[in-house]
């Protein structure tokens, strides 16, 4: 039986495994799912159509698969996952998706996200992230693998940041982020590439020199959006020790939304 403090308040059609721990006034509703080995903190709550994986730690007072802060919302049954190894810090918020999308909000794997983030509806966030204090996520942004928020950082709807891409302190991010770049400022100026973090990660010295390079042809030789993907691609075509951070960089191009940050 699952390791419930007395006070919790846990539908009985919630779906727990034996081995979750729910702490003190914690409270759960009817459709959560919950995996082995998680541990819910104390006055969290979690609702909607919440399904969370394995290993997971909620801090006390988050608050888990409310609706969405959209005024369209009509109480449609849209959905919230979490993959595993997750740590969700204190006075988290992470809401629900909506039909104007895909009706889902998903977080991934072994993302770190720190006390009083919001991550709204329909956002999608890959594996090994961090979200630093404070961080707000409003509706439809899509993070990468490996991205990192800087703490307070604001991010706008729709925003799509590229895997390995980091902000500063404060950042207001109101277009698209390229893979592998640093920003910072209000509104958000590119700074130049995440070296520490691709040598951390494993990336040869070849993949970040290329990616240098990448860099000044895309922010600092003056060339149009679609003469810089071509000359990103060309020279990933160059260089074949290289080829596939060349090639993610320029195919980001093609799927901003909001326009890249330049």
């Amino acid at each position: 039986m699952s390791q419930v403090h007395p006070t919790a308040l846990i539908d009985p059609a919630a779906a727990l495994d034996s081995s979750v721990q729910v702490d003190a006034y914690a409270v759960i509703g009817p459709h959560v799912r919950i995996g082995a080995g998680s541990v819910v903190g104390p006055h969290c709550v979690i609702q909607g159509h919440t399904t969370i994986g394995e290993n997971n730690r909620f801090f006390q007072s988050c608050s888990i698969g409310a609706a969405p802060q959209d005024k369209k919302y009509a109480d449609e049954p849209t959905r919230l996952e979490i993959g595993n190894n997750n740590t969700v810090r204190e006075f988290c918020t992470i809401n629900i998706g909506t039909v104007q999308d895909q009706g889902l909000t998903r977080i991934g794997h072994d993302n770190w996200i720190m006390a009083y983030v919001h991550v709204a509806h329909d956002c999608l966030i890959g594996n090994q992230t961090i979200l630093a204090n404070g961080t707000q996520l409003a509706g439809h942004v899509h993070l990468g693998d490996y991205v990192i928020l800087g703490g307070m950082t604001g991010v706008h709807q729709f925003v799509k940041i590229g895997a390995h891409a980091m902000t500063s302190v404060h950042t207001t991010l109101l277009q698209d982020l390229p893979p592998f770049v640093t920003c910072a400022g209000s509104p958000a100026e590119p700074v130049g590439i995440n070296v520490e973090g691709l040598k951390r990660r494993g990336f040869s010295k070849e993949e970040i020199s290329a990616l240098r390079q990448a860099y000044k042809v895309l922010y600092r030789q003056g060339l149009s959006l679609e003469a810089a993907r071509n000359t990103l691609r060309e020279t990933a075509s160059q260089q074949p020790e290289a080829a596939a951070v060349l090639t993610a960089f320029a195919d980001f191009t093609e799927i901003a939304t909001r326009g890249l940050i330049r």
